[in-house]
């Protein structure tokens, strides 16, 4: 299926009842079955008695309440699932034009992305990883927020990572990457650097390569999947495509909500920076030791 077809499919079940559903038969049945719960309690302290009428009858609208619930969290479930969809086709969309544009020896040199370009779609990047929404019980999965990935966990063609690298002055540094291959024989990634200035393809071992969150973790009701405080990390230093240590200074609050990190920096009397907001998408777990 292509992405537009995709595209369509959403558009047409919305015209078709999807979005109605949503914003009106399920919320509007909610809200008045949730107003006569709150009016029958307000009558039951206004006669400050407990009947076994009133009774009867709250048992009965919150039976109601919980089912009006389930049916509208079914229906966002599947609104969730086509766009998981549509962005998964859009995804393969563009993995395959940009390799057709890397094999074709015949157009023009694709033009460098402009560096306010690249920062706004990192930005947006982080903003639209979607939440993990689990179901009553479940638990985050891997890479929802902090959570590790599995031990025998490959990342797919176009996923971003953190991948360590060696720089011009020989130094290594951990750079934000796109996965271009992965060879099980060799057990090596290709990857692109995402900046377009310094493009080059490395090929590196998986212990060099951290795959990025899939999910933003919620802080209300999977706190376990968030990085602790004084938790040291690998966080995307804000302007820039490099990660750099940091220790974590407050944690989101709210699903919206970024870190607040301390990079490490020796121009301060501390060592750290202030602290600087870093979204869950840009911020991996840190192996190595934390600094003497």
């Amino acid at each position: 299926m292509s992405a537009r077809h995709a595209e369509m499919r959403f558009a047409t079940w919305l015209s078709e009842g999807g979005k109605e559903k949503i914003n009106c038969e399920e919320r509007s049945r909610s809200e008045h079955n949730l107003l006569n719960i709150q009016k029958t309690h307000e009558r039951m302290q206004t006669e400050n008695k407990t009947s076994p009428y009133y009774r009867t009858k709250l048992r009965g609208l919150y039976t109601t309440a919980r089912a009006d619930a389930e049916a509208e969290c079914s229906i966002l479930r599947h609104a969730l699932d086509k766009i998981a969809e549509i962005k998964s086709l859009l995804e393969e969309r563009r993995i395959a034009a940009k390799m057709a544009g890397v094999n074709s020896d015949n157009d023009p040199p694709r033009k460098t992305m402009r560096r306010g370009v690249l920062m706004t779609l990192l930005q947006q990047s982080a903003m639209t990883l979607p939440l993990w929404i689990g179901k009553p019980g479940d638990s985050p999965p891997p890479l929802c927020g902090a959570m590790p990935a599995n031990s025998d966990y490959v990342a797919k063609q176009g996923d971003k990572v953190a991948a360590r690298v060696k720089a011009v002055d020989g130094d290594e540094q951990w750079i934000l990457a796109e996965v271009v291959s992965y060879s099980h024989s060799t057990n090596k990634y290709e990857v692109d650097d995402i900046d377009e200035e310094g493009k080059e393809r490395h090929t590196l071992s998986r212990r060099r390569i951290i795959p990025l969150p899939q999910w933003k973790a919620n802080p209300e009701t999977d706190p376990e999947a968030l990085f602790s405080k004084d938790q040291l990390v690998l966080a995307l230093y804000p302007q820039t495509t490099c990660f750099y240590r940091a220790l974590i200074h407050t944690h989101p609050h709210r699903p919206q909500d970024d870190y607040s990190v301390l990079f490490e920096d020796t121009s301060y009397a501390d060592g750290y920076s202030p602290p600087l907001n870093v979204a869950q998408r840009y911020v991996v777990a840190c192996k190595e030791n934390k600094k003497k």
